[in-house]
């Protein structure tokens, strides 16, 4: 008796070659219904309709047509339990021995903006009941999910190595494709109806395996999305990306988006943002009226830890700006978009790592930030919200000038993305010394102060969070700081206040931290 494959598929791709091998080699029927049997008469494929095969018509307007007893009992039939055949004999039911299905587009109409009714009607019930009633009798039936599977079926069916070893893996295929369907379902409701999961579900494919991950000892994988983000990035020379050139990648992206991204780079407004990063925090960032100079700025903070680090640009990479990148060593440089003689300065770098992330690949709305815990996950919103000066209180009889309320803004941006506890020193609108992850606050400045040196003079100082005592301050006057931003929220803010007082020194409070872990 000729073997029996079920084929009902969404994705046609590379189908009526498939299809004619399965019955040129090994004289299979095909089993089909609706568009895909369509699709196979067309191409004068012989084809079993399932409505004729099941002596039951499609009903619901096509929502129940493989949901049968003849189709379920066919794929889930044991085909050495003795009861199995009995009630097979009986019932009159035959064999099938290959499941070929993948699923509605529902992913795809979603992307498309499309309504809820339409989504709802490109939720595929059929299709994953065959598909998990064949992953589950793997060991006499072979199920199918991706096109991509089709030559590697062939090619087993003709060295007779279809075993069960096989069958399993097709069936772990078949598994994780019904539940990356199904979570794509349960996100897209919860976010329509703005529920609060009470399981966290998401599934993301290999993108690849990556060398190692933090250390040569330490094996890691890349999973993610290919809609946006670096996996959609063009990485137009270097060698593979590390796990942690994409760590670094993501805290370099998210300081210079503080600042726009892809602006009219003829606005006489715009800010050019250069950010540079090492082991996930700024050692140097400057806004200017070009790339080349928001470069130059920030590699004065602090050349030493700029070596080997990765540059972020918030606009268009020209030639003179990459002149001066050249003469560093840098591990990555990413940017919305390249001149091409700036293109060709760079590549003579061969082992640079140069990445083209245009804006319509970043996200399209605020994400969630999620890490890792023994025996579980943390998720929380990003650290965004609209930062408006006039939202901020002077608490200190010395006001800020406009050029400290520049700087303020920009070094409180900066210190945003830098590890708690984290200390900024900005001047003229480019950091001069950065205090990252201390236990206290007051080494934090003491670090970031005597980076900046006598440059500290006029400057501004940010901090993450709210001062416990007034140290920090009379360190900073020391250092001939002028104005400060911070939280606030210290039962002892008057010692901080009064300490500003007393040295002339201004004092802003955000009444909100940035603490980052």
């Amino acid at each position: 008796m000729s073997p029996l494959a079920l084929v009902s598929v969404s994705n046609k791709k590379n189908l009526i070659p498939f299809c004619r091998e399965l019955i040129r080699k090994y004289d299979y029927k095909i089993l089909s219904s609706g568009g895909t049997a369509k699709y196979l008469i067309e191409a004068e494929i012989p084809v079993i309709k399932i409505a004729d095969f099941t002596n039951s018509p499609e009903i619901l307007e096509g929502r129940v047509k493989t949901l049968h007893p003849k189709i379920h009992g066919g794929i889930l039939a044991k085909r050495f339990d003795e009861n199995h055949k009995k009630d097979i004999e009986i019932n009159n039911i035959e064999l099938i021995d290959l499941v070929v299905v993948n699923l509605y587009p529902f992913k795809e109409k979603i992307k498309e903006k499309c309504s809820w009714e339409e989504a709802i009607e490109n939720i595929d019930i059929g299709g994953p009941s065959m598909i998990r009633s064949a992953a589950k009798n793997h060991k006499d039936v072979s199920v199918l999910v991706d096109p991509n599977q089709y030559d590697e079926f062939i090619d087993k069916s003709e060295k007779d190595d279809v075993d069960e070893e096989y069958k399993a893996k097709l069936a772990f295929e078949a598994f994780q494709h019904t539940a990356d369907y199904d979570s794509a379902i349960s996100n897209w409701i919860c976010k329509e109806r703005g529920f609060l999961p009470a399981k966290h579900i998401n599934s993301y494919p290999l993108i690849k395996t990556l060398r190692y991950g933090e250390n040569p000892h330490q094996k890691a994988f890349w999973y993610g999305t290919s809609d946006f983000g670096w996996n959609s990035a063009e990485q137009l020379q270097g060698k593979e990306l590390s796990y942690n050139n994409l760590l670094d990648l993501e805290a370099a992206l998210a300081t210079v988006l503080e600042f726009g991204y892809e602006e009219n780079t003829n606005s006489e407004n715009k800010s050019y943002a250069s950010i540079i990063l090492k082991h996930n925090n700024p050692c140097g960032a400057s806004i200017s009226n070009s790339t080349s100079n928001a470069f130059r700025n920030a590699l004065q903070c602090d050349s030493i830890s700029a070596f080997g680090g990765i540059v972020a640009f918030n606009a268009n990479v020209n030639k003179e700006t990459a002149t001066y990148l050249k003469d560093i060593f840098l591990e990555c440089v990413v940017a919305p978009s390249y001149d091409k003689e700036a293109l060709d300065i760079l590549k003579s770098k061969k082992n640079l790592r140069i990445l083209k992330l245009p804006k319509n690949l970043l996200p399209r709305e605020n994400q969630t930030f999620s890490r890792s815990i023994m025996g579980g996950l943390l998720i929380q919103d990003t650290d965004s919200y609209d930062q408006e000066k006039d939202n901020w209180l002077s608490v200190t009889k010395t006001n800020p000038t406009e050029q400290h309320y520049l700087d303020l803004n920009f070094a409180w941006k900066i210190c945003k993305h830098v590890k708690s506890n984290a200390i900024v020193i900005a001047k003229n609108q480019k950091t001069i010394g950065i205090g990252a992850g201390q236990m206290n606050r007051v080494g934090a400045a003491k670090i970031a102060l005597e980076a900046a040196k006598e440059d500290s003079y006029g400057a501004v100082l940010a901090s993450d969070g709210f001062f416990p005592f007034s140290d920090t301050v009379q360190l900073a006057n020391e250092f001939g700081i002028k104005s400060i931003i911070q939280p606030g929220g210290s039962v002892r803010d008057e010692e901080s206040i009064n300490m500003c007082n007393l040295n002339g020194i201004s004092m802003v409070f955000t009444h909100k931290r940035h603490f980052l872990h």
